[in-house]
């Protein structure tokens, strides 16, 4: 019959005594993408019109950004709306005109290029642009680079401590991913260079300069919970 393992104890032995530490790693990397928000809208004093309109307005934007090749990494459609907007008539009301509105998202990974369509999609007609905010892929080596670097961390300081004890460690018993990694795309206080725009729009022979956008540097931190058990020191 194979003997039963003994059943491990949270804070271990005066054999065996154990170590719990945290590790930390925070870089700085420059962004790989920057997204961008655009919203077309379209208004007509009956439905057909406004949705003519709106599509009329959302291919050429569609189309102007499709210009841009590879530097464009994604392109979406979000919401579309088209509704009335009513008015007072007599006792009752009446559809005074139709509003329409479509949301679209694209991803630039060249940041020239993204200047230069930010001004010209602002300079189109009942077009707002938003953003751009900034981040990295997810698949960047920079995530990974934090967690190495915060295991490292939690291996350098359980030496010390060790080492404050007169003792070494022994062995690892659990690492454990305590933090994510923090992509700044969801918690910068805000981009620099940050447009917003709304333009009733320009003459074709007026062409604004491209927006001088300054890229935000990305923070990324990772951190692991490791826990060791250490050689028997002589207190």
């Amino acid at each position: 019959m194979t003997p039963t393992p003994p059943e491990a104890t949270p804070y271990g032995t005066p054999h065996a005594p154990r170590l719990a530490v945290t590790g930390e790693a925070r870089l700085e990397a420059d962004p790989e993408l920057a997204r961008i928000g655009i919203t077309v809208t379209a208004r007509g004093t009956d439905r057909r019109t406004a949705l003519d309109d709106l599509t009329r307005r959302n291919t050429g934007v569609l189309d102007l950004i499709k210009t841009y090749g590879e530097a464009v990494e994604t392109l979406e459609t979000g919401a579309l709306s088209l509704s009335p907007e009513f008015t007072k008539h007599g006792r009752g009301e009446r559809i005074r005109t139709y509003h329409g509105s479509v949301h679209i998202t694209a991803e630039l990974t060249d940041f020239t290029a993204l200047g230069e369509l930010t001004t010209r999609l602002a300079d189109l007609d009942l077009t707002r642009v938003d953003g751009p905010w900034w981040s990295l892929r997810a698949t960047s080596p920079v995530h990974a680079q934090a967690r190495r670097q915060a295991v490292r961390a939690a291996v350098q300081r359980a030496r010390e401590y060790a080492e404050a004890l007169g003792t070494t460690l022994a062995a690892l018993v659990e690492l454990a991913d305590t933090g994510a990694d923090d992509h700044s795309w969801m918690q910068h206080e805000g981009p620099r260079g940050m447009a917003r725009a709304a333009y009733a729009g320009a003459p074709a022979d007026d062409t604004a300069p491209p927006l001088d956008l300054e890229p935000q540097r990305q923070h990324v931190r990772a951190e692991v919970t490791a826990r060791f058990t250490m050689n028997p020191p002589a207190l």
